[in-house]
């Protein structure tokens, strides 16, 4: 795991080129990791894993549980498109994923059917995720809680950005597979 700590100045520049395009900061710096693996893997087609509540109907808000799932993010980034070209193709594909987000991954991965390796998950090898990091508000009648990080020592995935915007920054990890990259090469790709 390689901190990441993304000063404040440049949270509300990323924040002001999403506006104009209809993105979320999300949707920014999610494209801004594709780009960055669509240049390193000389690919202009790039699928990332994106974490979801899975807590879209009023049934379920009540009941306590586990529901994230994962979302497969495909973009298109061929031509070398331009960074409002880039945001429009991340906020589609985004959106659409979206609209599916009840799809339960397990169930993608049977359809797809892809070639299966105990050496990488199906179908997402690289994930993504951009969370808030307010706390849950507290008070008399709420649960209270902290955050914990845990290190498991492994990763399931070839890479994984972590991100979370705090009020001053946007701070996080980037996980990766020592199997398949250097801590040198983890380093470079953050600059």
């Amino acid at each position: 795991r390689v901190p990441v700590s993304l000063p404040g100045g440049l949270l509300e520049r990323l924040r002001g080129a999403a506006r104009p395009e209809g993105a979320t900061l999300y949707m920014v710096a999610g494209g801004a990791f594709q780009v960055l693996l669509s240049r390193y893997a000389a690919t202009d087609h790039v699928v990332v894993g994106t974490p979801v509540a899975a807590r879209t109907r009023r049934e379920t808000e009540g009941l306590i549980g586990f529901f994230v799932n994962t979302l497969a993010l495909r973009t298109d980034l061929s031509g070398d498109p331009e960074l409002r070209e880039v945001l429009r193709r991340v906020r589609e594909a985004t959106l659409g994923a979206w609209e599916h987000q009840e799809l339960p991954f397990d169930r993608l991965v049977a359809e797809l059917r892809p070639e299966r390796s105990p050496g990488h998950s199906p179908v997402v090898q690289v994930m993504f995720a951009l969370r808030d990091a307010d706390p849950a508000p507290e008070g008399p009648d709420r649960l209270r809680s902290r955050r914990v990080d845990a290190d498991p020592g492994t990763t399931r995935y070839d890479l994984a950005l972590e991100l979370a915007v705090r009020p001053d920054c946007i701070a996080g990890a980037l996980e990766y597979s020592t199997d398949l990259f250097e801590r040198g090469t983890v380093l470079r790709m953050l600059v």
